[in-house]
């Protein structure tokens, strides 16, 4: 019989409580090698994310294209924020079917997370009526990528790898899409759809 996991509240500066689970083992290190709790690691990040941004709209702004975001993400990795402690404390907030936007929201500004899917479909609806038909083929598969694998496959890098899956080579996905500035400018500006503020 397993043991049920065990909600901690935190309390942090602004005042809210934020909850985490307790029996998960965890790796959260400071700098200078020693093992730190994840309330811990949470109150740290906390206390450092208005380094990186003052309010959520600045951090939806950084996150909605796949340059700032990674900017972000190299930054926040820097000061010790790297993108596994992201994902563990994704994990410990039960969001690992959200996006890693949701555990920086969540935790600077106590926003609910929300499904990777629910983003994914509130998109479509803006993606329905400003892309072409071939255009929002091609985005649904980024998407349905998006939604089992995470924020990863919005990367930059990560289109060259996506249109040869979807295509089987650039020159088919070129004649199927335009030129290859505009299927960059596709994937690019598609993606604020994702992080808009009513989702």
């Amino acid at each position: 019989m397993c043991e049920k996991k065990r909600k901690v509240k935190v309390k942090l500066a602004d005042g809210k409580e934020r909850t985490i689970q307790s029996m998960m083992m965890t790796s959260f290190w400071h700098p200078d090698g020693t093992p730190m709790s994840a309330q811990q690691f949470m109150t740290m990040l906390f206390g450092k994310l208005p380094d990186f941004f003052q309010s959520e709209e600045e951090l939806r702004n950084l996150w909605s294209s796949p340059v700032t975001r990674a900017k972000l993400l190299a930054a926040l990795a820097e000061k010790d924020f790297g993108h596994a402690s992201l994902v563990e404390m994704q994990k410990l907030i039960g969001a690992e079917n959200s996006d890693l936007f949701d555990v920086l929201a969540y935790v600077a500004y106590s926003k609910p997370p929300v499904p990777r899917e629910e983003r994914a479909d509130h998109a479509r609806v803006y993606i329905n009526s400003t892309f072409n038909a071939k255009q929002r083929a091609f985005l649904d598969f980024v998407l349905s990528h998006y939604v089992a694998v995470g924020v990863e496959e919005l990367d930059q890098q990560k289109l060259a790898p996506l249109l040869h899956l979807k295509y089987g080579a650039i020159h088919e996905a070129v004649a199927d899409l335009g030129e290859p500035e505009e299927i960059g400018k596709v994937f690019t500006s598609f993606q604020k759809y994702l992080y808009a503020s009513e989702v």
